[in-house]
This record gives structure tokens, C-alpha cells and sequence, in this order.
């Protein structure tokens, strides 16, 4: 595990209730904890919403990863279109109709 340097720092409150914590610190999001009158504890934090939780579950990090593996693994290469193997009409009219109607639904 690493150390952490301590550091203490006398801030004073602005008459708005405000402290400055500094410039590399701006942004971010925090937590202030008090666990008594005239105590805070400031932590840096990163909040996920609710709406966005369900990639860290295990499950779906895990095919992420997969996916960023497979992709690294098989990186995208140049293509010629003209090098690629015709499709009779046929086929190709009915994957059209294929997605179009798998877009109507």
C-alpha cells in the first residue's frame, strides 16, 4: 500500500460559507463528513448514478472486458469493398427487408 503525505492547512470560511481547497481540486466531487460541531472530513469521491450502476456489476464488467480484450487482441484492419464477396440480389433484398422490419418494431 502506499503512503500518503499529510499535510494541514489553516483555511479561512468566506463570508458565503466557502472554502477554497485550490485550483487542481476544482470540479471534483466531494464528500464532507462531520462527525462533531466545528469537525469536517473532506474526501474526494466519484459518484455513479443510479442510471449508469449497472455496468460495475460483476457480470457485465466482465463481458467488458472480454469485449476491450477481444478488441485489442483483433485490432480493426483496412478493407477494400470491392474485395469483398458479391451478394445475389436475392439475399441481399431480403437482409434489407430483414432490418427494416427488425427497425419497425
Amino acid at each position: 500500500m502506499s503512503e500518503v503525505a499529510s499535510s494541514q492547512v489553516v483555511k479561512s470560511i468566506g463570508a458565503s460559507g466557502q472554502i477554497s481547497l485550490g485550483k487542481e481540486f476544482a470540479g471534483r466531487q466531494v464528500l464532507v463528513d462531520s462527525p462533531a460541531e466545528g469537525v469536517w472530513f473532506i474526501k474526494a469521491v466519484k459518484v455513479v448514478p443510479d442510471h449508469e450502476a449497472w455496468v460495475d456489476e460483476p457480470k457485465v464488467r466482465n463481458r467488458l472486458k472480454r469485449a476491450i480484450r477481444l478488441a485489442l487482441d483483433n485490432p480493426a484492419t483496412d478493407s477494400d469493398p470491392d474485395d469483398l464477396p458479391k451478394v445475389s440480389n436475392k439475399k441481399a433484398s431480403n437482409a434489407q427487408r430483414k432490418s427494416r422490419s427488425a427497425r419497425s418494431k
